[in-house]
C-alpha cells in the first residue's frame, strides 16, 4: 500500500488456489457433537448449517457472483493508512445529491446493490467497505474506532469533490454515520439510520406501546442476542482463529445474526435475504480474512473513552428508520442528534437494505427531498 492521493480502478479476483481451498476445508470440518432436542435458542443447528456448508462448497458459484461484482465500478485508494474500497456510481442527473451509504457487521458493500436502481435517479453513490472490513481490511493496528473510521470516510467524500452530502447507514454504521456529521458538520446535509441503537435512561414512564414492544427487544438483545458483542468486544483475538482458520465457524458466527436480526416472519435466514448474496458477503469475509479485523474494531468501540463520553447535541438532521427487529426509541435518540424524521415498518429487520429496500429506500429519498432547500 502507498500514501498517495491516487484512486485506482479495482476488480475482484480470487485466485483459484483460494476456491480450491474452501471447499477442502469445507469437506474437512470436524462438526461438534449438538445437544439432543435443542434448536436455534442455544446457536446455529447443525442439520441446518450441514446443509448450507454443503451448498456453499459445492453448488455456490463464486466466480458468477464475482462476475456480477464487478460490473460495478469499484476502486480503491489510501486514507490514513488504510486502502480503502468502495464502489462509485454518478446519476445521469446534475443536480443529484452524494450520497455515502455505510453498511453494517456482519454485512459488507453487498447490502446495498437492491438499492442501486432506487436511488440512482437522485442521488451520485458512494458505498464504501468500512476500514477493516472486506478489501478494505484487515487493518493491522490500534485505535480504529468509530471517530477514526469516520474521518476516513469524510475524506474520502473531500477526495471525491464531493462539498456537501447526505448519509445513509445502519448497524455499527447508526454510530459512524452520526459522527461524520459531528466531524464535517458544514458539509453534511444530513444522515438517515436504520437498525440504530439507543440506550434507555432515565424515566421510562409514559413509553408508548411500540416504544414498549422495541424496549423489550433490547432487554431481550441484552439477555439471549449479545453474546456476540461482549466476545469481539473484549476478546477479538480469540475469536479470529476460529474464524480464519474454519470457514464452517466463519459461517456459522454470520448466519446466526442472519436468523436472529431478519424479520421475525421469515423462519430461515434464506427466508429473509437470497441465499447466495448470503454466502457472497460470507465469502468475502472469508477471502479478505477480515472477521478478525472487525472482530478487533468492536474492541476499540468498547474502549474508546472518547466516543462514550458525554458531548453536545448533534444538530445535522437526522432520519430513524425503524423495522420489525429494531430497537430505537425516540426520546432517547433525541439526546444526542436532531431528529427530523421518524418511521415505523411492520416489513423488513435489521437488514432493511437486503430485506425491505423499497421501503428504505422511499424513506431515504423522503427524507432528503425534505432537506433539499438546505442542499442549495
Amino acid at each position: 500500500m502507498t500514501n498517495s492521493t491516487e484512486i485506482r480502478p479495482f476488480r475482484i479476483d480470487i485466485a483459484d488456489a483460494d476456491l480450491a481451498d474452501l471447499r477442502d476445508r469445507l469437506a474437512g470440518t470436524r462438526w461438534p457433537v449438538e445437544v439432543a432436542g435443542t434448536g436455534w435458542e442455544r446457536g446455529v443447528p447443525s442439520g441446518y448449517l450441514k446443509e448450507l456448508a454443503a451448498y456453499w462448497r459445492d453448488g455456490f458459484d463464486w466466480r458468477a457472483q464475482e462476475r456480477a461484482l464487478n460490473a460495478y465500478p469499484q476502486f480503491t485508494t489510501d486514507l490514513d493508512g488504510a486502502t480503502v474500497h468502495f464502489l462509485h456510481l454518478r446519476s445521469e442527473n446534475a443536480d443529484a445529491l452524494p450520497l455515502l451509504l455505510l453498511h453494517g457487521w456482519p454485512g459488507s458493500f453487498l447490502e446495498f446493490l437492491d438499492l442501486i436502481p432506487l436511488l440512482a435517479d437522485e442521488f451520485h453513490l458512494v458505498i464504501p467497505s468500512l476500514p477493516g472490513y472486506g478489501f478494505s481490511g484487515p487493518v493491522t493496528e490500534t485505535g480504529w474506532t468509530d471517530g477514526r473510521s469516520a474521518a476516513v470516510l469524510a475524506a474520502l467524500m473531500d477526495r471525491l469533490g464531493y462539498d456537501r452530502y447526505g448519509i445513509q447507514g445502519g448497524d455499527v454504521s447508526g454510530f459512524i454515520g452520526p459522527e461524520i456529521g459531528r466531524v464535517a458538520p458544514e458539509r453534511v446535509v444530513g444522515v438517515h439510520v436504520n437498525a440504530f441503537v439507543t440506550f434507555p435512561s432515565g424515566d421510562l414512564e409514559g413509553l408508548t406501546e411500540s416504544e414498549q414492544r422495541r424496549l423489550e427487544l433490547f432487554q431481550h438483545f441484552q439477555q439471549e442476542l449479545g453474546g456476540y458483542l461482549q466476545v469481539q468486544g473484549t476478546r477479538p483475538q480469540t475469536v479470529s482463529y476460529g474464524l480464519a482458520d474454519s470457514p464452517t465457524a466463519q459461517l456459522a458466527w454470520i448466519v446466526e445474526k442472519f436468523k436472529d436480526w431478519t424479520d421475525p416472519a421469515s423462519e430461515l435466514p434464506e427466508d429473509a435475504v437470497d441465499r447466495d448474496l448470503l454466502l457472497t458477503n460470507v465469502s468475502l469475509y472469508w477471502f479478505t480474512n477480515t472477521a478478525g479485523s472487525t472482530a478487533h474494531t468492536y474492541y476499540e468501540r468498547f474502549h474508546d473513552a472518547a466516543g462514550w463520553a458525554p458531548r453536545e447535541r448533534s444538530t445535522v438532521p437526522t432520519a430513524v428508520a425503524n423495522f420489525t427487529t429494531d430497537i430505537a426509541i425516540r426520546r432517547f435518540a433525541e439526546t444526542t442528534g436532531t431528529i427530523v424524521r421518524w418511521t415505523e415498518f411492520d416489513r423488513g429487520g435489521h437488514f432493511a437494505a437486503l430485506e425491505a429496500p423499497d421501503l428504505l429506500a422511499a424513506d431515504v429519498r423522503a427524507f432528503f427531498a425534505d432537506l433539499k432547500e438546505t442542499v442549495r
